[in-house]
């Protein structure tokens, strides 16, 4: 007997041994059935995804879906501390009290886990640490495929249609450094054309790389603090963006002009706290319109509001 068949032999041995498999065991198989019935994970159980939703590889499948969340670990694009890479793990990980025992919202009146709305976790993009040209990319194709699926027939939520006059689904992407913005605009653009912005952060991310000595080269212009000049300067951004809750440092007045050029409105962090959330809505309402809208939240946002240490971390967009 060879020795690989012989170690083969020994390992399923053992293992019959030490789990209790034997032929005569076969009608254990359904203990567990008749016991207890069907298993739910609890709220620190399961393998994780987002919000316990159902996993999918919506990259290489045709499954159609509404909603799907896809994450971008990346954060090679940085200018101060890297780690951003793990923040679609850690949103996973902050959803997992959310689950379909208790996914009635008293504010929407409805519960997506019902069936009523296809919602699955698409995992994450494989993107690579090293060549960020290549991650540009990959991040690009990744969220055309996605905005490209087809949608559930019958299902009562509103699409947006692009130029093509069909529906296309709603995706949710959990970053991943600000860089990852850059690419969706691209995609998204194809699609619907140029996007207006709405940008809850406390940086504008709209400054020019010439302000950065070592951005010499076109790749290593594109940052997370560059991302919306170099999609203005595409074309990709619609005129009518806005930011909300920008309260970072500036080298100057000429800062503001210049982030006016590229196509966004500015609430800042004092002025919500002036108008209040109701006129903060009615302000982004009448900027923004009915217009294609590309939806980006970063916890420095909300940064002054406790969390005082938001330097660089994920970020979620739709």
């Amino acid at each position: 007997m060879k020795t690989q068949h012989k170690h083969a032999l020994l390992f399923s041995i053992i293992s019959c041994a030490y789990f209790g498999v034997t032929e005569a065991s076969n009608g254990d198989a359904t203990k567990w059935m008749e016991a207890y019935g069907t298993p739910h994970d609890m709220a620190f159980s399961g393998i994780v995804t987002f919000a316990h939703l159902p996993n999918a590889p919506c990259l290489i499948s045709q499954t159609p879906f509404d909603i799907g969340i896809i994450g971008f670990p990346f954060d090679t694009a940085v200018s101060y501390r890297p780690g951003a890479r793990f923040g679609p793990k850690a949103i996973r990980d902050g959803s997992r009290r959310l689950r379909a025992s208790n996914g009635w919202s008293l504010h929407w009146g409805m519960n997506p886990y019902d069936g009523s709305i296809s919602i699955v976790d698409c995992g994450d993009v494989p993107i690579t640490p090293y060549d960020n040209a290549l991650a540009l990319q990959e991040m690009e194709v990744a969220y055309e495929t996605m905005i490209n699926r087809p949608t559930v027939p019958g299902h009562g939520l509103s699409f947006p249609r692009g130029i093509d006059g069909k529906p296309h689904p709603f995706v949710l992407t959990l970053g991943g450094d600000h860089t990852i913005v850059y690419p969706i605009l691209r995609s998204l653009f194809k699609r619907h054309g140029p996007i207006t912005v709405l940008h809850f952060d406390s940086h504008i991310d709209t400054w020019s790389p010439g302000k950065i000595p070592t951005s010499t080269s076109l790749i290593s212009q594109i940052t997370h603090g560059t991302m919306f000049w170099k999609a203005s300067t595409e074309g990709l951004i619609a005129n009518n963006s806005i930011h909300a809750g920008i309260r970072s440092k500036f080298a100057g007045p000429w800062d503001l002009d210049h982030d006016t050029a590229v196509g966004f409105e500015m609430v800042t962090a004092d002025g919500i706290d002036d108008v209040g959330v109701e006129g903060i809505v009615q302000r982004i309402h009448h900027r923004v319109g009915n217009d294609p809208l590309y939806l980006r939240y970063a916890p420095l946002g909300l940064g002054s509001f406790g969390d005082t240490d938001t330097t660089n971390k994920a970020s979620i967009s739709t």
